[in-house]
């Protein structure tokens, strides 16, 4: 995750992280998952909002509540919301529809911080919803690259 410049929307202003996943298996050298997106913060009103892009045409941004000092917080989505929804291709809507999306995140006294997902899909030929769980703990690797407008300001100061 790298910081981004505070975006402003009129008298919004977000904080974010840009982000890129990319996984692959033991098995294979071939990508499993891969997304990129936006982890965004509205201080004044504790908005969080992730937003995701999956290359195989399907688009989601998620969000809830956090304040400042939180520990964790959880942010959503469904399929047909027009604020926190889920969009998709034909083929994926067909195919695999993803009707919601939950993610549980939990910041960690030792710095790690621990994510929880449920997604609930819909595949063609499958009588019942899939539900998806995903549970992961990620380490900071190393420190991030300020964004250029924290650069200016310290300067500056």
């Amino acid at each position: 995750m790298q910081p981004i410049d505070p975006q402003a929307n009129g008298p919004q202003l977000l904080y974010g992280l840009r982000y890129h996943v990319h996984i692959n298996t033991k098995e294979e050298d071939a990508t499993f998952h891969d997304q990129v997106g936006y982890w965004l913060y509205e201080p004044a009103t504790g908005l969080i909002m992730q937003s995701v892009t999956i290359p195989r045409g399907q688009v989601v941004l998620a969000g809830g509540k956090a304040a400042p000092d939180a520990t964790s917080f959880t942010i959503s989505a469904r399929r047909g919301d027009t604020e926190f929804g889920i969009c998709s291709t034909a083929f994926i809507e067909h195919a695999f529809r993803t009707d919601s999306f939950t993610l549980e995140v939990t910041f960690n006294p030792d710095g790690t911080w621990r994510y929880v997902s449920d997604t609930m899909l819909v595949v063609r030929g499958q009588a019942e919803p899939f539900r998806h769980r995903d549970v992961n703990t990620l380490t900071r690797v190393a420190e991030p690259t300020p964004n250029p407008l924290a650069r200016i300001a310290a300067a500056s100061a």
